[in-house]
């Protein structure tokens, strides 16, 4: 049976979703047209919408229908703590953990070599430049704890440094609620070097 050109082109657009394979995009664009076209027409309109409406932030590159986003307008923050992310997601999740009340910069990616990903890619003059503007006393780097996160965590780090900022890096170590026995050896390792008085 041969399928139409635009379930075909609606196959494929949903295949750019992170996760979703050929099977998965197939599965999901034949569900959309046989049981929700009211759903898939909301998710066009709010997938148009957001492309036209939404850009980033002028000061901490996240993503806002603003120039400035909210976190940076808010006066009740913490101007002098700039935390350094790797995605908006990330931001995302820092915030609900309600402890921290300082600025952020979003990188939208981290250093990734063998991807073409360098400093300029990530916009780290801009990081730099924040970071450097007479406010920020300290840049608090929580990319995330892979290769590349680390990388880049350590490249900003030596950067901001030489410029006389002060510079600290998220701990890591066993999860709350987590066993020991269930945790891998790399992390144990890691709380045990990053432990700190009681």
């Amino acid at each position: 049976m041969k399928i139409s050109s635009s379930l075909d082109f609606l196959s494929d657009a949903l295949r750019r979703l992170p996760g979703v394979g050929p099977k998965s995009a197939q599965r999901i664009a034949y569900h959309l047209m046989q049981h929700d076209r009211e759903g898939a027409a909301q998710l066009a309109r709010a997938l148009t919408q957001a492309v036209e409406r939404v850009h980033h932030c002028a000061l901490c590159n996240t993503f806002t229908e603003s120039e400035v986003c909210e976190t940076c307008l808010d006066n009740e923050r913490d101007a002098a703590l700039l935390c350094v992310v790797e995605t908006p997601a990330d931001q995302l999740m820092i915030e609900q953990t309600m402890t921290y009340k300082g600025l952020y910069f979003v990188l939208m990616g981290r250093l990734s070599p063998l991807d073409g990903i360098g400093p300029k890619d990530l916009h780290l003059d801009r990081l730099v430049s924040r970071a450097t503007d007479g406010i920020v006393t300290e840049v608090v780097l929580a990319t995330n704890f892979t290769n590349e996160g680390e990388a880049t965590a350590h490249y900003i780090s030596e950067t901001l440094k030489q410029r006389g900022l002060s510079v600290s890096r998220i701990a890591r170590g066993v999860p709350v609620g987590g066993e020991l026995e269930y945790v891998d050896a790399g992390t144990i390792a890691r709380a045990m070097l990053d432990r700190r008085s009681t």
